[in-house]
């Protein structure tokens, strides 16, 4: 029962944000022509309905406006705001299309998130009430299992198919990054904690690529990308401080972001394709990182 009303949920929801503005009798008719509808109107007692649990449970809005007639998803015109609710709005539409398609599954292939089931919902259930979790880690820096961590999650966030929570770690007093598909004995504590007011989730990976963060002023990069694969960079920024300039036979990619090792791995990644113009360190890293590759593979045909 609980996911058939979601499902309505999404489907308002998606309908409403596709077509801006809509007036309740259009809606209807479309719910009508809908899965749900059965070929019968949206009733208006539903429809109120439904618009309350949309805000209860998903914490979006949708606004009436009174001289067209028509409702819209509200919205308080923050970045922040925007985004997070485009990201919902865009996963609540694919979450609905691949659920009316399951006559399609064989032929929708969708990534593996190993680690979104377990623990994801305990931690999120923790976020929202406020409550330290406790939890076994093993980090793959570290021989032996850490035991009896205590964090109070001030977010989380996924990177190539993993999730993390990023939170403050009571012991050692400072804000940590733990991957969940290395967590376990996960337990959601009594305790309470307070949210910084001056700490935000959006600004504490600002100036990194990844999950990895740094401290200190971020510094120029620059990427000199071949045009092939420039397409791509411009189809899927690297990062939102991204500039491009270009030339000829490639283009300068510029950025204002920290030197971490997610980014190393990135641009390693792309091989000969992308060579780094600046900064100087950042460069000779990636040198001495392609030539150990190099010297692996000289061993391997000796």
């Amino acid at each position: 029962m609980a996911k058939n009303i979601i499902s309505k949920y999404i489907w308002m929801v998606d309908t409403i944000e596709r077509y801006g503005a809509i007036t309740r009798d259009r809606l209807s008719l479309l719910w009508q022509e809908s899965e749900f509808g059965n070929g019968k109107p949206l009733p208006r007692r539903s429809f109120y309905n439904y618009r309350n649990g949309i805000a209860d449970t998903l914490g979006i809005d949708i606004g009436f406006n009174q001289s067209t007639y028509e409702y819209y998803i509200e919205n308080d015109g923050s970045e922040s705001t925007s985004k997070r609710q485009q990201w919902l709005l865009d996963s609540m539409a694919i979450s609905g299309m691949v659920s009316s398609s399951a006559d399609l599954s064989s032929r929708i292939v969708l990534e593996y998130v190993p680690s979104s089931r377990e623990f994801l919902p305990l931690v999120v259930d923790a976020m929202r009430t406020n409550k330290r979790i406790s939890f076994s880690y093993k980090s793959y820096q570290r021989v032996l299992q850490q035991h009896g961590i205590v964090i109070e999650p001030y977010f989380v966030k996924i990177f190539k198919q993993l999730w993390y929570v990023i939170g403050y770690n009571v012991k050692d007093k400072k804000i940590k990054t733990y991957s969940l598909d290395r967590m376990s004995n996960v337990k959601i504590e009594d305790q309470r904690f307070v949210m910084p007011e001056d700490f935000s989730a959006e600004d504490f990976f600002a100036d990194c690529y990844g999950i990895t963060s740094s401290q200190g002023t971020p510094k120029r990069v620059v990427l000199k990308v071949e045009p092939t694969q420039a397409k791509y960079f411009r189809a899927l920024p690297l990062h939102p401080s991204q500039q491009e300039e270009v030339h000829d036979h490639y283009s300068l990619f510029s950025y204002k972001m920290h030197n971490t090792y997610d980014l190393r791995e990135r641009i390693l990644s792309h091989g000969s394709h992308v060579q780094v113009i600046e900064p100087r360190e950042l460069k000779i890293q990636i040198i001495n990182e392609m030539k150990d590759a190099l010297n692996n593979y000289e061993k391997v045909t000796k």
